[in-house]
């Protein structure tokens, strides 16, 4: 009986007939060829064109490979994206103190080990290397006990039992002696190394203490390289992208001053992905540039907060009254940018909470939707830049313009000018200097980046006894007599018994001749030189001139 080899004897088909029912071929069949022009009309029917003057099944071809690479592209551009989203996760991770507490190191004496490593052992001396041999039988039926009767054989066993009853003694001596000095020159090895490695935690801890003393001692070395480990160990969590920050410590405001590199513009896609063109070429989709900016200006945001968190976090002992903070971008060729700036005193810094997790993750799209447009849905909602604008900070509209701030404080020496200071350090500068002087109970009606306005009383018995109206500024231009008009209108309107008009700056004639007269001997006036005095005076530091 004959059978088909598309079927079987029981009438249910082979594996073969359900390959070709499936519209498969068998792996040892060849296909059949498909009819001319078949996947060109299928292509045309999707909507793709073969380009003139190229055959059909060529087009085909082409226009498979540019969609496979169009596809291959789009998933870089979403790696990227999702890259970006992981560092902004990270960013945002909260930092490990680095303060002096958490940097102490302490001493565990490891014990000596009962198997400590010692030398080989001699030999315990066996006297089955003594035992002379036994005399040999003087015929096959003589028993054992008749030969070890032999009076040679017996001598050569008496002086063998005593050459080995010697040798033992002499070896037990030399491996008590032996074994004794070993354990001693062993256990002396362990203490000395154990001495050693609570000698170096001992002078580490020293080292840590000294320093600490230096830093309540505002010392900027100490200051500086406390603040610069913090730092360092802050960026962990980031190695993968720049942002360096050096810190420069000011004793005479006890100020901080943070410059922070922020990361370069290519970390954030400049793509959404891309598509495939009329012509058969993958074309990029690039993303609205304020997408780009927001996302930028997210991780610039999440790695402020984490410098000043980390700053903040390692002051236990309250040095700092304030920490100016400004981001740099640096690129080769140009000279730096400056995208952000940051001035908080040490009560903003306390109020505000600089690292949270993100409430939301990013939008990572299925595989029908579109690729991601951003990060997050609405920068202006995001987190970090709401809590920087909680510091009063300044940040750029535009990163990739780029479009620069004006720092609010230079971190140009350790002894500045008063140009250098930030807002918040001029105003704790010049209150600091007056309370010095005798006056106290501050109260600050108007700050500006340039000076400030604000009313102190002295008491009775001080050099300023009295309530008074304070007007500070730093002045580039000498101050005119209308000035003091006004701070002498503020003066009756506050009810107060003097003014003080302090200027960075000089004063011009006329103003020195409106001083002079009588309506005016209640107004009192500090110049640039005067301020630098006052600092020697009260503060026993230097201010540079400038």
């Amino acid at each position: 009986m004959q059978h088909s080899p598309d079927s079987r004897t029981d009438g249910t088909p082979s594996a073969v007939s359900a390959l070709r029912a499936a519209g498969a071929q068998p792996a040892h069949e060849a296909p059949e060829p498909l009819q001319a022009g078949f996947l060109a009309t299928l292509f045309r029917d999707l909507g793709a064109e073969a380009p003139a003057g190229v055959p059909e099944e060529d087009a085909v071809v082409a226009h498979a490979r540019a969609a496979a690479l169009t596809h291959h592209r789009t998933l870089t551009v979403q790696a990227e994206h999702e890259h970006l989203a992981d560092l902004l996760r990270r960013a945002a991770l909260p930092v490990s103190a680095m303060d002096f507490e958490s940097q102490l190191r302490s001493y565990e004496p490891r014990p000596f080990p009962a198997d400590a490593d010692l030398p080989p052992a001699e030999a315990e001396p066996r006297w089955a290397d003594y035992a002379p041999p036994e005399p040999p039988a003087a015929g096959p039926d003589e028993p054992a006990s008749r030969r070890l009767l032999d009076s040679g054989y017996q001598r050569q066993l008496a002086q063998a039992r005593l050459r080995h009853q010697k040798d033992l003694r002499e070896w037990r001596a030399r491996q008590a002696e032996g074994t004794a000095a070993e354990a001693r020159a062993a256990r002396a090895a362990h203490e000395q190394a154990e001495q050693a490695r609570a000698r170096v935690v001992r002078e580490y801890n020293q080292s840590l203490e000294e320093c600490r003393r230096a830093y309540r001692l505002s010392e900027p070395a100490a200051v500086e390289s406390l603040l610069e480990r913090a730092l360092a160990a802050a960026e962990g969590a980031t190695r993968d992208i720049p942002s360096t920050c050096r810190a420069l410590f000011r004793p005479l405001t006890r100020t901080a001053v943070l410059d922070l590199d922020l990361p370069p513009l290519d970390v954030v896609p400049s793509l959404t992905g891309y598509r495939l063109a009329a012509d058969g070429a993958a074309e990029p989709v690039p993303r609205p540039p304020s997408e780009r900016s927001s996302d930028y200006l997210r991780l610039a945001a999440r790695l402020a907060l984490r410098a000043l968190q980390a700053a903040d976090a390692v002051d236990t002992d309250g040095i700092l009254a304030g920490v100016v903070l400004n981001g740099w971008l640096r690129r080769p060729g140009t000279a730096p940018v400056c995208l952000l700036s940051v001035d908080a005193d040490r009560d903003a810094l306390a109020r505000t909470r600089l690292i949270t997790e993100p409430s939301g993750g990013p939008a990572v799209p299925a595989e029908d939707d579109e690729p991601v447009l951003g990060v997050y849905a609405d920068a202006e909602q995001d987190e970090a830049l709401l809590r920087l604008r909680e510091l009063s900070a300044v940040v750029t509209p535009d990163p990739f313009g780029p479009v620069p701030v004006v720092p609010n404080g230079t971190a140009g020496a350790t002894v500045p000018s008063t140009a250098e200071l930030s807002p918040n350090e001029f105003a704790q500068l010049v209150r600091e200097l007056l309370t010095r002087g005798g006056l106290g109970t501050w109260s600050v009606r108007l700050r500006g980046p340039f000076g400030l306005v604000a009313t102190a009383e002295g008491a009775k018995d001080s050099a300023l006894p009295g309530r008074w109206v304070v007007w500070a500024s730093r002045n580039t231009d000498p101050v005119a007599e209308d000035e003091l008009r006004t701070l002498a209108e503020a003066v009756r309107e506050e009810g107060a018994e003097r003014g003080l008009r302090l200027t960075t700056g000089s004063f011009g004639e006329a103003a020195l001749d409106l001083a002079a007269e009588e309506g005016y001997r209640r107004i009192h006036l500090i110049d640039g030189e005067g301020v630098r005095e006052l600092s020697r005076t009260h503060l026993g530091l230097p201010l540079a001139a400038g």
